[in-house]
């Protein structure tokens, strides 16, 4: 058998504990042998497993196309745990343990070198949030979104409502737009906001926070702010913030003072200069991007970790319910894991999501994010669903790789998008066809996490990268497509289904058709899609969504979710 493709790590993503009594064990194959191997878990108490070791067939549970995973899950009553693996491959049998693969395997020396998962210490077991099991997030530019408030001042405004936006425009929305508009948001299936920055910053995005306290005037006030959070909590929805920690505007007090005394200020330590002075037209300090009006807080400081996280709780305090982190792959981890201990001690049910877009597993273990940005997921969705580039094979891999590499609590936990405000419109991406845009939005609400809707999908909202994607949404609604609005409320209503929100999750291509299926003890919800010509594919339960589809044939842009009862 392929040696070199065999692997298994304990305390990682292929041994991890899924609650205080519960291990799940996770063994990795060549996936052009899976078909010839059989794989048993050998395991017992650490303490007596040279004497006795009790035996589970373990199960295909995935493949990536280029390997396959084999999982079991053991409850113990002793949570010691020692255990090696006995694979059968065409007649012959091996034993693999930390000292590799073998034909043989002397259990009297076991003690040498079986894996073992020493102890089940809950509080380093990562646990599901509950409510994140149901939830739907709304993703809200609050400039672009509603103006509620028409006796602000408003000679900030740089252009009308319904133009296209530029870089550095202004449209006027502002929270109290938001708050008239909860009833609505609803309505149509929205349980979480996500809102982008709020606080003081000379900007539309307002990520170059000058204040982190104050409100910014062009959307409010304080007050403002705090009626949004208790007229969102009264329907029964959560709001998360935006926060930016990684860096600040040029104006913060804090650089402003160093800029003023260089070395001599107490904030010298508290950024990353080069020189005596900051200089803003030189950018000799770290800074995000290349924007030198950002520059990067040191979060190396004590102090300064200090400093952020107190702003951290005193969010929660105002009554944020959980916090998306910017830029969070540039922020030192020693920072979020203090920021976690600080946020958990006051409100153990907040969400701590960071943007990550590439590798994240490290962020992921239960000491500093619960998620990230799934921009792995919206990867896969474009070149699937809008732009035809890879085959239903082809995206099944790459979903299976993406679940295989967290934990399931914490693939649970992720937030799932097709654009954002630093992305193009998915519907941008498809060219305009919104029979692509909703079967991307049927598998974001049906794959393991929390799907996040950008506003004005419901309508749907065109535009290209940023600032084109931060349009202004339409509230006469005159540009709403009705039958694709009915279309887009349905979907939404699958994240109901309890097979939706905690079913185990199986992906696969079938005959060219992408299925994903999310199974319970006593229901399976199955979704099948196709990019390709039409396809025979007799429905075999009670449809909860369909789209091009006849009944017999699912034809191309095609989308059949169906429930069915198991026996």
């Amino acid at each position: 058998m392929n040696e070199y493709a065999l692997y298994h790590r304990p305390e990682s993503e292929y041994a991890y504990a899924l609650d205080d009594r519960t291990l799940r064990i996770i063994l990795r194959v060549a996936e052009n042998e899976r078909r010839e191997l059989t794989v048993e878990l050998l395991y017992n108490n650490k303490y007596d497993f040279t004497k006795r070791r009790n035996a589970v067939a373990m199960k295909f549970c995935a493949s990536d196309g280029v390997f396959a995973y084999y999982g079991a899950d053991v409850t113990l009553t002793d949570v010691r745990f020692a255990y090696i693996f006995k694979i059968k491959d065409r007649g012959k049998t091996y034993y693999f343990s930390e000292s590799g693969l073998s034909e043989s395997y002397d259990f009297t020396l076991a003690y040498y070198d079986f894996f073992q998962f020493p102890f089940i210490n809950p509080s380093d077991t990562v646990k599901r949030i509950p409510w994140t099991e149901s939830a739907v997030f709304y993703q809200i530019f609050i400039d672009r979104f509603c103006r509620g408030n028409f006796c602000k001042r408003d000679d900030y405004i740089t252009q009308k409502w319904d133009e296209i936006p530029k870089a550095k425009s202004y449209c006027g929305g502002d929270i109290k737009g938001i708050t008239q508009k909860l009833g609505y948001l609803a309505e149509t299936g929205i349980n979480a906001l996500y809102l982008t920055p709020v606080f003081t910053a000379n900007s539309n995005h307002k990520y170059n926070v000058s204040s982190y306290s104050i409100v910014d005037s062009q959307f409010g006030s304080n007050d403002d702010l705090c009626d949004l959070l208790d007229e969102a909590h009264a329907r029964g929805m959560r709001v998360m913030l935006d926060t930016v920690f990684n860096h600040c505007d040029y104006t913060h007090k804090y650089f402003a003072d160093v800029m003023q005394k260089g070395r001599g200020s107490a904030y010298y330590d508290w950024f990353l200069i080069d020189g005596d002075f900051p200089d803003v037209k030189k950018g000799n300090y770290a800074h995000f991007a290349d924007c030198k009006y950002m520059p990067k807080w040191n979060t190396n400081n004590a102090a300064v970790r200090q400093y952020l996280i107190g702003i951290a709780v005193a969010y929660l305090q105002m009554g944020f319910d959980d916090l998306r982190l910017d830029v969070a792959d540039e922020v030192s981890h020693t920072m979020w894991r203090e920021l976690r201990e600080a946020v958990k001690a006051i409100k153990p049910d907040a969400l701590l999501l960071g943007e990550v877009w590439h590798e994240n597993t490290h962020y992921l273990r239960g000491d500093e994010f619960d998620g990230v940005m799934n921009y792995r997921v919206q990867k896969t969705f474009i070149d699937y669903f809008a732009h035809g580039k890879i085959t239903a094979k082809e995206a099944a891999n790459r979903l299976n790789r993406v679940l295989m590499q967290n934990f399931e609590q914490t693939n649970a936990m992720m937030l799932n998008f097709l654009d954002n405000h630093d992305t193009p419109r998915f519907l941008r991406f498809c060219n305009g066809d919104k029979d692509k845009l909703l079967a991307a939005l049927c598998a974001l609400v049906l794959f393991p996490g929390m799907p996040c809707i950008f506003y004005g999908t419901e309508l749907p909202l065109d535009g290209g990268g940023d600032p084109d994607c931060r349009r202004t949404f339409d509230w006469t609604l005159k540009s709403q497509d009705k039958a694709y609005f009915a279309r887009y409320q349905q979907i939404l209503a699958l994240k109901k289904q309890k097979c939706a929100q905690t079913g185990k999750t199986a992906i696969r291509a079938e005959n060219g058709l992408l299925i994903v299926e999310r199974e319970s003890v006593d229901e399976r919800l199955t979704a099948v899609f196709n990019t390709e010509t039409a396809q025979m594919f007799p429905c075999a339960g009670e449809i909860l969504y369909e789209q091009n589809y006849d009944g017999k044939t699912l034809k191309s842009n095609g989308v059949l979710v169906y429930k069915e009862k198991k026996e």
